[in-house]
This record gives C-alpha cells, sequence and structure tokens, in this order.
C-alpha cells in the first residue's frame, strides 16, 4: 500500500504551508538550522508539513500546543531524519507534551524477587511503539540538554527493537566500525567519571549505551565541530548514518 503514502504524502504538500512569519520566527529561534543550504531548508520545510500531517499531539495538564510549539518539535524531529526520510518515524503516532516535567511510576525486580517500586520525574519519554512525551518547559529553556532531539534518537534507536544506541545501520555500514567506537568513547567517559573528573560531555550519556546515543546525536548536531574534535570515531560513525556533516557545513 505504499502507493496510498506516497500519494497522500503528495496531496499534502501540495494543499500547506508553513507560515512565513512563523518559519522565519523558528530558524532564529534554533540557530542550528541557520546552518543548512537553500536546497536543505526547503527539503526540512517539506519533511516538517509531512511530518505535521502524519502525527498527532496533544498537550497534557491543560497545555494549549501552539503552533509555534508544533513547529518547534517538528523542526527538531526532521532535522534527524533530513536524508533518512520520514518512515524512520513509522510505527507510532501521538506526541504528548506537558507543560514541565513529568512524573512516571517505575517498577523492577530485584534478584531476591523483591519488586522496588518509585517515581522518576522526566523531561523526555520515548516508548518503543507508543508515544512520545516532552516536557515543553525542558524543550524551550534547557540549555544543558536538547530533549527533542535527545528523545527523537531514541525512537530511531527503537526501530531494530529495544533502544541499545545501535539503531539499523545502512547498508555498507560496518556494525563493528560502529561498535568499536562507540564503545571505546562510552567506556572513556564512564572511566573518567568513576575517577571524579569532570567531562564536556553530559554525565548522563554514561547512563547506558542508549543514552550515549541519543546525547551524541544531540551534540553532533548543535555542537558538531567540537563534537568531532573530541569523539572522531564517533563523529564519523553519526556522520554516515545520518548522512549529515554539520561540522562541514559550519566550517564552509
Amino acid at each position: 500500500m505504499g502507493w496510498i503514502k506516497d500519494w497522500r504524502r503528495r496531496r499534502v504538500l501540495r494543499k500547506h504551508r508553513i507560515d512565513e512569519t512563523l518559519w522565519r520566527r523558528l530558524v532564529v529561534g534554533l540557530p542550528f538550522l541557520g546552518e543548512l543550504d537553500r536546497d536543505e531548508l526547503r527539503s526540512l520545510r517539506e519533511l516538517m508539513l509531512l511530518f505535521l500531517s502524519e502525527k498527532e499531539f496533544v498537550g497534557a495538564h491543560g497545555l494549549a500546543v501552539s503552533d509555534e510549539m508544533r513547529l518547534s518539535i517538528a523542526a527538531q524531529a526532521c532535522l534527524l531524519i533530513l536524508n533518512l526520510g520520514l518512515d524512520w518515524y513509522d510505527g507510532w503516532h501521538g506526541i504528548v507534551v506537558y507543560p514541565g516535567d513529568f512524573r512516571v511510576r517505575r517498577s523492577e525486580m530485584d534478584e531476591g524477587g523483591v519488586v522496588h517500586e518509585w517515581d522518576d520525574e522526566l523531561a523526555g519519554e520515548a516508548m518503543p511503539g507508543g508515544p512520545l512525551v516532552l516536557s515543553w518547559d525542558a524543550a524551550a529553556h534547557d540549555p544543558e540538554m536538547n530533549v527533542v532531539i535527545h528523545e527523537f534518537a531514541h525512537k530511531i534507536d527503537m526501530m531494530n527493537g529495544e533502544a541499545n544506541g545501535q539503531p539499523p545501520l545502512h547498508p555498507g555500514m560496518n556494525p563493528q566500525a560502529w561498535h568499536a567506537a562507540f564503545l571505546q568513547a562510552y567506556d572513556g567517559l564512564c572511566d573518567a567519571l568513576d575517577r571524579g573528573k569532570s567531562t564536556w560531555l553530559d554525565p548522563y550519556a554514561a547512563e547506558n549505551p542508549s543514552e550515549f546515543f541519543a546525547v551524541l546525536s544531540e551534540v553532533f548536531f548543535e555542537l558538531p565541530g567540537e563534537t568531532r574534535r573530541r569523539y572522531p570515531d564517533v563523529y564519523d560513525q553519526l556522520r554516515l548514518f545520518y548522512r549529515q556533516d554539520p561540522a562541514a557545513r559550519c566550517a564552509s
């Protein structure tokens, strides 16, 4: 039924546009978009229109999700798949936006069979096959992380099952090279933190390989030159995977 999907998407692009004033405001508000060239910006706008037509935004706790919010989330989500295509976000439909951080009830059974329960306070969460949940306060105001890129990177990671830090790689990419690059960088970060050293990368990246991939995806797009300098092998793998070279954009 792929032809139906293609027909619907062509119809969306024929019938819908992003308001020019909102678009200009968006690019100013997200400086890393300003590094895209004219063709890339045009492709991003088209991808955003399709994304907005296929995903449903729901405000939680009384939040009214504005057009500006939708566009901001869509732009950052679509930046990751700019050269991959919208099908990388297939299999789920909803984006839930909370005004601020939200709580999730967790439970875990220990080795002795005892179940422990606690509340987690989160700025974002991506669930396999389910919705993606975001805190708008974190998305709009947190200078320490890009929660939108982070959670959508998790969604990409989940394309081949549970998030594990290795999304489905493209033909021609070497899984061993990916694993070696990420493992060396991850182990180095964990070792530095164990020794009490301060790190350039958010320490949250050391939680597990999935979080490492998501945090590296953030800095790959937001701080590409520094990411390439500090993690050249990881940068190269992300460049091959996302089919983008943000550091080269910034240098041109």
